[in-house]
């Protein structure tokens, strides 16, 4: 079976559990996606399948992307990703569409997706640094202080939390619990937040355990 799908972080809602109480849940659109090629060891090296999620005008489209998509007549699509296999079943062809009932029987998930960029920031904002004193006559309240010895080793550590760009990164949020799989809306509900912005593109993946 397929690893995964490509979708989309519709936003965090909050639903009550069986016990009455509050579950932070995070609604994802998973698919469908529509399957653009199979690779097998014998021709492409590796086994993987390779889908395509949501449709993009040709006007906006590569000649290459049109061409690629035009082989299973599925349109051109945004997102496309691969999914390694180890085993190719027969039931799977290009231009077949996969939908979110591939999670029926998953208990958790991993979810990839980029972080919220926050643009360059001082150390309190991204590591949580205290900052000097915030009385009269401190003119550095914000500052980080002493980031190297003098003598040795005599120039900065490689690795010192300093003010630098912040976010804007490739995260994996690991074994967020599946709580409804809504095959009518093609929605996954979890529990726990994701990362990225509302609207933004995300890789659902089956959890290693699952596999």
């Amino acid at each position: 079976m397929i690893a995964g799908l490509l979708g989309k972080k519709l936003g965090m809602t909050q639903i009550f559990g069986k016990e009455g109480g509050l579950i932070p849940v995070t609604l994802l659109q998973a698919g469908p996606c529509d399957l653009l090629q199979i690779k097998s060891k014998e021709n492409d090296g590796y086994s993987a399948l390779q889908i395509g999620f949501e449709e993009k005008k040709k006007k906006r489209a590569s000649q290459a992307e049109i061409g690629h998509c035009s082989k299973v007549k599925t349109g051109v699509k945004r997102i496309i990703r691969e999914f390694r296999t180890d085993d190719l079943d027969t039931e799977y062809e290009p231009g077949q569409t996969l939908t979110v009932s591939i999670f029926d029987d998953v208990k958790s998930i991993d979810v990839i997706g980029t972080s919220k960029g926050k643009g360059f920031a001082g150390v309190m904002k991204r590591w949580g640094f205290s900052g000097g004193p915030a009385t009269h006559g401190c003119t550095t309240p914000r500052s980080a202080g002493s980031v190297g010895a003098g003598t040795s080793p005599g120039h900065v550590v490689k690795g010192k939390k300093m003010a630098g760009r912040m976010g804007g990164k490739r995260i994996t949020v690991k074994n967020l619990d599946v709580i409804k799989v809504d095959k009518d809306r093609d929605m996954l509900i979890v529990k726990g937040a994701v990362p990225g912005p509302n609207g933004s593109y995300v890789i659902i993946r089956k959890s290693r355990s699952e596999s």
